[in-house]
């Protein structure tokens, strides 16, 4: 699709690519066929096509495009709001309860397996998700020393990218298991790792 779209175009092509994302999260990717969306957004084969010439695949990468947004708009409000520990416990809980309700299938992943992760804009859309969701860790853990609860040598940006990494490898045993206790566990950890970064009566390294 060439040149920019009007707010009714944005909008259609927004619902039919939300359609497409429940059709997807209820009956999978390979079930799937452009009928089904048709169907489901009431929208018409032309219409479709104009605004994903290249067909399924494309509407696959807005899809997985859409998914990727929504696992950071999941954990809404409070990861945007890590300014301190009980805001840490809250975000603690919507991210175990989100990859609990999802289960053992991963729409973003499963999305990414069929489109392949050569196809054009695919590792951006996973880059762009790991890079905004360590960025958003990293401005709380700023806030808590902004707030004096951590100190100001804590190494933010180290301590973020371990925490992502972290609740990565939760989510990925999560997906093979369907078991969520390591999630918990590395989401517990890290915070806890955390909260003693900021115990005032641990001993802090000196110069000289």
């Amino acid at each position: 699709m060439r040149g920019e779209l009007t707010a009714k175009g944005r909008a259609t092509r927004r619902r039919i690519v939300e359609g497409a994302a429940e059709v997807l999260r209820e009956r999978g990717v390979v079930a799937t066929t452009l009928d089904d969306v048709l169907a489901r957004t009431r929208t018409s084969k032309s219409q479709l096509f104009h605004y994903f010439p290249s067909g399924k695949d494309e509407l696959l990468v807005a899809v997985a495009r859409f998914e990727a947004g929504q696992v950071l708009a999941d954990q809404e409000p409070h990861l945007g709001r890590l300014d301190s520990w009980e805001a840490w416990a809250r975000w603690r809980d919507a991210v175990v309860e989100r990859y609990e309700e999802q289960g053992d299938q991963c729409p973003l992943g499963s999305l990414l397996h069929r489109i392949g992760r050569t196809t054009p804009g695919t590792r951006a859309i996973v880059t762009g998700l790991l890079r905004t969701w360590q960025e958003s860790l990293a401005a709380g853990i700023r806030a808590l020393q902004a707030a004096d609860l951590l100190p100001g040598d804590v190494d933010v940006e180290t301590r973020a990218a371990a925490l992502l990494a972290a609740i990565q490898g939760g989510v990925s045993i999560l997906l093979s298991t369907g078991e969520s206790g390591h999630l918990r566990a590395a989401l517990d950890q890290s915070i806890a790792d955390l909260r003693r970064d900021g115990d005032p009566a641990r001993p802090r390294a000196t110069a000289g």
